[in-house]
């Protein structure tokens, strides 16, 4: 592993896309219910699928953990079909309506590490909950201060010899917790960020030409074996 930022730079990465990109206004939800139905249906799958399927459960009137806890499974799965999988997020979204109606329903958690650890544990433990799912509802509906990881975040550190073949989350989670700002707002928009960098220059095969972070590509340009693809 190498590690090659300190504060000052990786924040300088934060600002740097937010100048290029402007605020993401990310998660897309109009109650905590809706982001964190989204963080389960976005498993595996395209935004734009679970916009499909979000839809459909407003029309069902099932944006609501009471509806879904007392709703045919079935009529779940017809609901969130586009989501992909919808068997297996149909079951896990019925989960979740119990943890948020019997433990995390109107939760409100001050910012101290101990209770924030402490509701983290009672989503990991929920079946279907991984850490990138629990931390975006974290940041997300809860407003917390948890760094959110996921695949664009490990592709554009990876390339950018931040982290080089790190995989483990809770490692590169910590690392951006201990060398950022304690803001809920740079968590989140940092996140947002990353995911638009992949989808407009940073893809499986990175345009590095115009990108907002071409003048931090230098180590990759004069050493292609640290690159995903040798395509810098």
């Amino acid at each position: 592993m190498r590690k090659l930022l300190d504060s000052n730079r990786l924040y300088s990465i934060y600002e740097k896309l937010h100048e290029a990109y402007g605020s993401q206004k990310w998660w897309p939800g109009d109650t905590s219910c809706e982001i964190m139905i989204g963080a389960v249906l976005t498993q595996n799958t395209s935004w734009k699928n679970v916009e499909k399927a979000i839809e459909n459960l407003k029309k069902n009137n099932l944006l609501d953990w009471q509806n879904i806890l007392s709703a045919p499974i079935d009529k779940i799965g017809a609901a969130i079909r586009s989501s992909g999988y919808y068997n297996q997020k149909s079951e896990r979204l019925k989960i979740l309506a119990e943890w948020a109606l019997t433990i995390g329903f109107g939760v409100i958690v001050e910012d101290e590490k101990s209770k924030i650890d402490k509701l983290r544990d009672s989503l990991l433990a929920l079946k279907g909950i991984g850490p990138e799912t629990a931390d975006s509802i974290l940041l997300y509906a809860y407003e917390v201060p948890v760094f959110v990881v996921d695949a664009y975040t490990k592709r554009v550190l990876n390339r950018h010899n931040i982290f080089k073949n790190v995989t483990e989350y809770e490692e590169i989670r910590k690392y951006f917790e201990e060398n950022l700002p304690r803001d809920i707002k740079v968590y989140n928009e940092f996140h947002a960020l990353f995911v638009k960098l992949c989808k407009e220059k940073c893809l499986k095969k990175q345009f590095c030409d115009g990108c907002p972070l071409e003048t931090d590509l230098i180590d990759c340009r004069n050493n292609a074996d640290i690159c995903l693809e040798k395509s810098c």
